[in-house]
């Protein structure tokens, strides 16, 4: 999930997010969390629309389902730890949804459904 999409589930600005990650950098592996490369975000863009403004200044940052569970912790507040629990909730269905059609997705491309 993205940082700024989580802000908005959490009722936070994306820079709480991303202080709480600095703060606990020790908490967040690779296999937690990452931030997207120049390619990634060009095929973001490319799939949501960017505005002619511009668009975000800072490079995002993507959290795995652990990512999640471990934002919750170093966040600790109630609407935190309850949002984390839906998205988790989330991300089990998707992985059974993933296994269950695995031949329809492709087995490489993409560093976020290997973990």
């Amino acid at each position: 999930m993205l940082d700024s999409d989580l802000a908005e589930l959490y009722g936070v600005e994306v820079k709480y997010i991303n202080r709480a990650v600095k703060r606990n950098a020790d908490r967040f592996s690779a296999n937690f969390c990452l931030i997207l490369n120049s390619r990634e975000i060009s095929n973001l863009k490319c799939q949501f629309g960017t505005s002619s403004w511009g668009g975000k200044r800072k490079q995002p940052t993507v959290f795995t389902e652990q990512g999640v569970a471990m934002l919750s912790a170093v966040l600790k507040s109630k609407i935190a730890v309850s949002i984390s629990i839906k998205i988790i909730d989330a991300f089990i269905e998707m992985r059974k949804l993933i296994q269950a059609n695995g031949h329809i997705f492709p087995s490489s491309g993409s560093r976020l459904l290997n973990y």
